[in-house]
């Protein structure tokens, strides 16, 4: 080329085209409503239109120059999307997620193509982002709508099975109540197990006067509970209006002594003033119900606590007679609180009463309290009372009569000795829960026995097939196969006859007429008596004599770790892959963004976010088969944050929530991609 040639100016007529040119295609991209970016050999972002400065909040000089697959929620995908355009030329409706400038995620569809110069060579690439996030929402409408769909019509055929089977249905209501109350009975009575069952083994250890105390009081508690369990239980004694009163010796000092220290966080936390006058002339040791006597006082305390915000509480008990065969005591527990309205007296001991149409709203409770009291000390022969004045505070009294006795009462911490009659026991505790697993283990490690622990009756049966022991110890509600089948299949298929324990959590006639309809020799109520088991076992053994065989023993299957079931998915849509595909994919799109957002809400201690990004995580839970016990972790995070109580939870819940969240999109990821594979 000449030098001249190189010099020359340029040609206006040429520059003024080339103006032109640039501008209409500025005006063709910045005529596109969806992102458009242009894109060079090494990914980086070269130009773009007007929607995507939008899209992303960020300016043109931030976006140019940067990585194109960083703008997406799966960056990899986007680089395989950007490699087929250069490979293929040009791509066509290829789906990603596009970060949204305020943390929400938009759903697009990248169409693109290469762009070359007057010499054919590649310069770049040019891709449009369509936005289809009001697509996919109809489209999920669609399959939530088809899926409700075919739940409303499943009701509808289970509604027309029960009106035409209604006579079947009253002649096993029975039978169902009866259910009811033996799950009821199971699930509350197996926690409760536990924790008296540990106090007791606590009890018997070296420890502090305090500490001794504290546990006594929880142990009395566990009591408490236990007693108000066998009365819901006990429809037919609730029904008639009766109720059984215990006659065994307690020491009243230390036992109502014990009982006030569970008050005492409660009163610090309020500022309150806690004092106890005891009449020296009462007997230590009287007889009657200690149990009954707790739930009495702990009910009037507990509502003096509840209805006081400053000053004292006062717990007066006072002999007021006796004689050579018993003793009058009068109890009285008095309060420096809001009081009660003189009109509202006459009301306060009936079901669901309070003193006015806002307490429950302001101090909570179902208004059932002072009914139990007033039942209790009634149904033991003695009066209740009450006085009060608004603005200055309640007492309320009764008075109970207790028999004089001459017995001395055993020690909880003593260390129960136990007559070693029986050596090298061998016992097999058929458990499924694992603190009841270790409990049991405790109590005979005692005894001296050694233990076994099969935690479901499948299990037991592969232990007793392959060793020998001399009893065992059978839970009756259990997965896989329950105490009943266990035993059924021991006696009639094994034709063993070992002698078998029930451990039952439930205690109605119709359970127990079963266990012994079944082959069990005997059955012990949880939670467990250590005297009333040893005795039972020991009179089983000696009644009944049988072989070991020794034989190589089996190792239990692992346990099975996942979050998720998929089993009601599968029903719901009929095992169709597409909808499966859909539902799990939209579990995966919006999870993490509410993981993201319950995160970013709980640093801001913006409890309405919270509570807004937990409720829209709760109905998946059933969906995708995540156990029960996080859907209820999750409900708790909504009430606190809420109501904005008890706040200093919520941390805790919510990293136990996002653990498990974490941990079912991993499953999910892997479920998803074998459903695919599937399909194909």
């Amino acid at each position: 080329m000449k030098k001249s040639e190189t010099n020359s100016p340029t040609n206006p007529e040429v520059e003024t085209t080339r103006q032109q040119e640039s501008l209409f295609a500025r005006r063709l991209i910045e005529a596109s409503l969806d992102p458009l970016v242009t894109i060079s050999p090494e990914g980086k972002i070269t130009d773009m239109n007007l929607a995507t400065v939008n899209i992303t909040g960020l300016t043109r000089e931030q976006l140019r120059g940067t990585d194109f697959f960083s703008y997406f929620t799966q960056p990899l995908k986007a680089r395989d999307v950007y490699q087929e355009v250069f490979a293929k030329g040009s791509i066509t409706d290829s789906a990603l997620t596009l970060s949204h400038k305020d943390g929400k995620l938009t759903n697009v569809l990248l169409n693109g193509s290469v762009y070359k110069d007057s010499k054919n060579h590649v310069l770049g690439v040019v891709i449009v982002a369509r936005d289809v996030t009001e697509q996919k929402r109809i489209e999920t409408e669609l399959i939530e709508a088809k899926v409700f769909a075919e739940l409303a019509t499943e009701l509808a055929m289970t509604a027309k099975q029960k009106a035409e089977s209604s006579s079947k249905v009253a002649n096993d209501a029975v039978k169902a109540k009866q259910q009811f109350l033996s799950n009821m009975s199971h699930e509350i009575r197996t926690p409760m197990n536990a924790i008296i069952g540990f106090t007791k083994v606590l009890l018997k250890t070296d420890m502090s006067a305090k500490q001794k105390e504290y546990l006594t009081a929880i142990k009395l508690s566990g009591d408490a509970l236990i007693v108000l369990i066998n009365d819901i239980l006990d429809l037919a004694k609730v029904d008639a209006g009766k109720m059984v009163f215990e006659h065994i010796p307690f020491r009243m000092s230390m036992s109502i002594s014990a009982m006030l220290h569970l008050f005492e966080p409660k009163i610090h936390e309020k500022n309150l003033r806690l004092t106890k006058e005891y009449d020296s002339r009462i007997p230590e040791v009287l007889l009657g119900d200690s149990v009954r006597l707790h739930q009495i006082i702990m009910n009037l305390v507990s509502n003096a606590v509840k209805f006081t915000e400053k000053g004292k509480i006062s717990l007066s008990v006072r002999l007021i007679d006796e004689d050579d065969e018993k003793v009058i005591v009068e109890f009285a527990i008095s309060d420096t609180g809001v009081g009660i309205p003189t009109e509202k007296l006459e009301k306060i001991f009936e079901n669901f009463q309070q003193a006015s149409s806002n307490t429950s709203r302001i101090y909570g409770g179902t208004g059932l309290g002072l009914a139990i009291v007033k039942q209790l000390v009634e149904h033991q022969g003695g009066t209740v009372k009450v006085k009060s004045v608004v603005g200055k505070g309640s007492t309320f009294s009764f008075v109970l009569s207790f028999a004089k006795t001459t017995e001395s009462v055993e020690s909880e911490a003593e260390i129960m000795e136990f007559d070693k009659v029986l050596h090298e026991v061998k016992v097999l505790v058929v458990e499924d829960i694992v603190l009841n697993q270790l409990l049991m283990k405790t109590v005979l490690d005692d005894f001296g026995f050694e233990t076994d622990i099969a935690s479901n009756g499948k299990l037991a049966l592969e232990k007793l097939r392959a060793n020998s022991y001399d009893i065992i110890l059978m839970d009756l509600q259990m997965p896989e196969i329950n105490g009943f089948e266990a035993t059924e299949y021991i006696r009639k298929t094994m034709k063993s006859n070992i002698p078998i324990i029930a451990l039952t959590a439930d205690v109605t006639t119709v359970d127990l007429k079963k266990c012994k309809a079944v082959g069990m020799d005997d059955y012990i109520a949880k939670p467990v008596d250590e005297r009333l088991l040893y005795t039972k076992m020991v009179s089983s053994l000696k009644k009944n004599e049988h072989k070991r065989v020794h034989l190589p023993e089996k190792k239990d299957k692992e346990p099975n770790t996942s979050t998720i079931n998929l089993d009601y998915l599968n029903r719901r849509t009929k095992s169709n892959p597409d909808l499966m595909i859909q539902m799990i994919t939209l579990y995966l799109n919006q999870t993490p963004v509410l993981i993201k957002s319950i995160n970013k809400s709980l640093k801001d201690k913006n409890w309405k976010s919270v509570y807004t990004a937990v409720h829209k995580l709760i109905p998946s839970f059933t969906i995708m088969g995540i156990g029960r016990e996080y859907e209820t972790i999750a409900k708790n995070v909504q009430e606190y944050a809420s109501t904005g109580q008890q706040t200093d939870r919520i941390p805790e819940l919510v990293l136990q929530l996002v653990s498990v969240l974490e941990q079912s999109c991993e499953e999910l990821e892997i479920e998803l991609e074998l459903i695919k594979n599937t399909r194909i």
